[in-house]
C-alpha cells in the first residue's frame, strides 16, 4: 500500500472521529440543556399530576421547598402527590415542607403517599394532605421531639483532661460535650421541646380535624402500623399511589389516566448520584452528628429504641 493512501485511510478515520465527536457534544449539550430547564420548572408541559418524593432524613432543603411552592400557582398541575418514605428529621425541616405543601393544599388536591416508614417530622409532612394512604405495614406516627447530646466529662476527667468555657449567662454552654447538664439547663431545654411539642400537635390537629386533646393521648412518640392508624383516624386509607390516583379521579375530579410527573430540583446527575448515594450519607450524617445539639437541634425523628 501506497503512502499516499495509508494518508488518505488516517484522514479519513480522523474525519469519522471528528464527526462522531461533534455529534456527541451536539446531544451532551442539549440534555444539559433540556435538564437544566426541567429542573428549573421551564419546559413546556400540558395538565399533569406533580409528584414529590421525600426519602431518608429530612432537613431544610430550600431548593424542593420553592419547587413545591411554584406548584401553587402551576394551572398546568391539577394535583399533588406526596410520596414519602421517611424516618422523620429536623422540626424546622419538617415544619418547612409543612408550611409549603399547606400552601398547594390550599389552591389544589393533595394526596399523601407513605412507603415503609413516614414517621416523626415524616408523618408531619402528610397531614396538610386532604388524604393520607398508607400499607398496612407502613409505620407512620412517632409524635413527638427529641433534643439529645452526648457529654463526656468522664472521660476527659479519666485523661487527665479539664474544659473550660467564659460564656455571657449561665445557660449559655447548655449542653455541654465537658460537663453534665445542670437542672436549670434541663429545665430550660425541656421547655423548648415542650413548644416544639406543642406545634406538632397543633398542626396535627389542624390538618386532621382532631381534638388537640385526641391528639396528645396519641402523640407520646410511639410509632404505628398503617392499619392501627386507620382506627386511630391518623390516616384515611389502606393503599398506594394507584389507589390515590382512584381517589383523585372519584372525588376530586382529575382525569383517569393524567401523567404524573416527578418534581425535580437538580440536574440528571445530582439525581442519579443523591439517589444512591443520599439516603447512605444522610444515615451516616445523622449517626455521627445528630447526637450533638445545635440551634436547630431539636429533632422529629423516629428512633429504634436500644435492648
Amino acid at each position: 500500500m501506497s503512502l499516499e493512501t495509508d494518508l488518505l485511510l488516517d484522514r479519513r478515520r480522523l474525519k469519522r472521529r471528528l464527526v462522531f465527536w461533534r455529534v456527541l457534544s451536539v446531544i451532551a449539550v442539549v440534555a444539559a440543556v433540556m435538564t437544566g430547564l426541567q429542573g428549573t420548572g421551564l419546559t413546556p408541559s400540558g395538565a399533569h399530576i406533580a409528584r414529590v418524593s421525600v426519602n431518608g432524613l429530612i432537613t431544610e432543603d430550600r431548593k424542593l421547598t420553592e419547587a413545591i411552592e411554584v406548584l401553587a400557582g402551576n394551572n398546568a398541575v391539577k394535583a399533588l402527590i406526596v410520596s414519602i418514605n421517611s424516618p422523620g428529621g429536623s422540626v424546622s425541616g419538617g415544619e418547612t415542607l409543612h408550611d409549603a405543601i399547606t400552601r398547594v393544599t390550599a389552591r389544589k388536591p393533595v394526596v399523601a403517599v407513605m412507603g415503609g416508614l413516614a414517621a416523626s417530622a415524616g408523618y408531619m409532612i402528610a397531614v396538610p394532605a386532604n388524604r393520607i394512604f398508607a400499607r398496612d405495614a407502613t409505620l407512620t406516627g412517632s409524635i413527638g421531639v427529641l433534643l439529645q447530646t452526648g457529654e463526656v466529662s468522664g472521660l476527659l476527667e479519666k485523661l487527665g483532661i479539664s474544659a473550660e468555657s467564659v460564656r455571657s449567662g449561665p445557660l449559655k454552654d447548655e449542653p455541654s460535650l465537658v460537663r453534665p447538664l445542670s437542672p436549670a439547663g434541663k429545665e430550660v431545654l425541656q421547655g423548648v421541646v415542650n413548644d416544639m411539642y406543642d406545634q406538632f400537635v397543633g398542626m396535627v390537629a389542624t390538618g386532621r380535624h382532631m381534638d388537640p386533646a385526641k391528639v396528645r393521648m396519641m402523640a407520646d412518640g410511639r410509632p404505628y402500623t398503617g392499619r392501627q392508624a386507620l382506627s386511630l383516624g391518623l390516616i384515611d386509607a389502606i393503599g398506594g399511589e394507584r389507589e390515590a390516583k382512584d381517589w383523585l379521579t372519584s372525588e376530586k375530579g382529575i382525569p383517569a389516566g393524567l401523567m404524573v410527573q416527578d418534581v425535580t430540583t437538580g440536574g440528571f446527575a445530582r439525581q442519579a448520584v443523591s439517589s444512591q448515594l443520599g439516603p447512605m450519607l444522610q444515615d451516616v450524617w445523622k449517626m455521627l452528628i445528630s447526637q450533638s445539639v445545635s440551634l436547630d437541634g431539636a429533632w422529629a425523628v423516629w428512633q429504634r429504641s436500644g435492648n
